[in-house]
């Protein structure tokens, strides 16, 4: 190891420990450019079967009876897409495919949602075209929104309705929150709008609105939004700009936390997910789209709670990653240390081990 430099190393439960070294300021100026030219490409360990038109954005749902057969959920984004369900080794369940959805973007994942005097895990999705979320029950994929639930109801201007992102947030309480993304939208604050779900006392599911918030560069657009269930953030990417940091709870107000990830991004930033070490510790992934990489960022932060510096880069063999979504602990004996899926544009899902991620950190040194 170069004792000159500051290394990180991810860790891996057992496997991995943090490795820390001192550095000077120089050194960190150039670490922060995440330059990474010479870095091996990581790759996946499976791939999933490619869907129809367009993979855009996977979710994990975690069996917790069983996380061996948990199963990894994904959009397929066109006019006639759909919602995709894929195994643990990236082969699909076509009997519960969702098809003829109109260009779904977004899905996210909650657990617990009272429904009908039970309890039950959803998958949420953004239906562009028709300005709708559209709720599935996990794992059976069974419709519970009614046909769909619409959202920025009252929005004229162009594309202020047109849906993209989505993430869910469960309060300590329990309740379960939508907070959504859309093609366009004001730059002073409300461009994401946050929607309490629960029962309609007929077995559906309805939306109310509960808050409107966050702030918008006006560069491109903002899709890749991600909360925090355990520290109650939510982060989103301003794409060509940066991320951005907000509360999760309503009740906690509008003010921005933070804006990070502002350089070396050869385009757009796009996916957003969080591998956690601990209840309060973890890293943060930001897909670097255009440069095939994703960005490492610092959960807890470094110097306060809302300073994520940049850790690494790391090298991946997806091409063009708009989403990403990662779970961090034991599934099977595949992924003994956690599950990282990235899309990539042709038209399937990749998966990582968490181990391989963090191990190309030990090779460098």
């Amino acid at each position: 190891m170069n004792n000159n430099i500051k290394i990180y190393v991810m860790p891996i439960a057992v496997l991995v420990a943090i490795i820390l070294a001192s550095c000077n300021n120089a050194n960190k100026k150039e670490a922060s450019k995440g330059a990474i030219d010479t870095i091996t490409v990581i790759k996946p360990l499976y791939t999933t079967e490619p869907v129809a038109f367009d993979t855009d954005d996977p979710a994990i749902w975690v069996n917790k009876l069983d996380p061996a057969k948990s199963l990894v959920i994904g959009t397929d984004k066109d006019e006639n897409g759909g919602l995709y369900v894929f195994d643990l080794k990236g082969k699909m369940i076509r009997e519960k495919v969702i098809k003829g959805i109109k260009r779904p973007n977004n899905v996210d994942i909650a657990y617990g949602l009272k429904l009908g005097g039970k309890k039950v895990d959803i998958a949420v999705l953004t239906e562009r075209m028709t300005h709708k979320l559209r709720i599935f029950t996990l794992p059976d994929m069974k419709p519970i929104d009614g046909g769909g639930l619409e959202v920025f109801i009252g929005e004229t201007e162009t594309m202020f309705r047109d849906l993209m992102g989505i993430a869910l947030y469960t309060d300590p309480k329990g309740n379960i929150y939508a907070i959504v993304g859309r093609k366009i939208g004001p730059k002073d604050g409300g461009y994401l709008w946050q929607y309490l779900l629960e029962d309609n006392g007929q077995g559906k599911v309805k939306a109310t609105l509960v808050r409107k918030f966050g702030n918008y560069s006006g560069k491109k657009e903002i899709e890749a939004i991600a909360v925090d269930n355990e520290l109650g953030y939510v982060y989103y990417s301003d794409e060509q700009f940066g991320v951005r940091k907000y509360y999760a709870d309503p009740s906690k107000g509008n003010k921005e936390l933070a804006v990070f990830a502002q350089q070396g991004f050869a385009e757009d930033h796009e996916g957003i997910s969080i591998y956690k070490t601990s209840a309060t510790t973890g890293y943060i992934l930001v897909s670097d789209q255009s440069a095939n990489q994703f960005k490492v960022y610092s959960r807890e932060g470094v110097k306060n709670a809302n300073d994520h510096e940049l850790i690494t880069a790391l090298k991946v063999s997806t091409n063009q990653s708009d989403g990403s979504e990662i779970y961090s602990k034991a599934l099977n004996d595949d992924f003994k240390h956690g599950l990282f899926v990235a899309m990539s544009d042709n038209r399937t899902f990749q998966y990582y081990r968490w181990e391989d991620l963090a191990r190309k950190q030990l090779d460098k040194n």
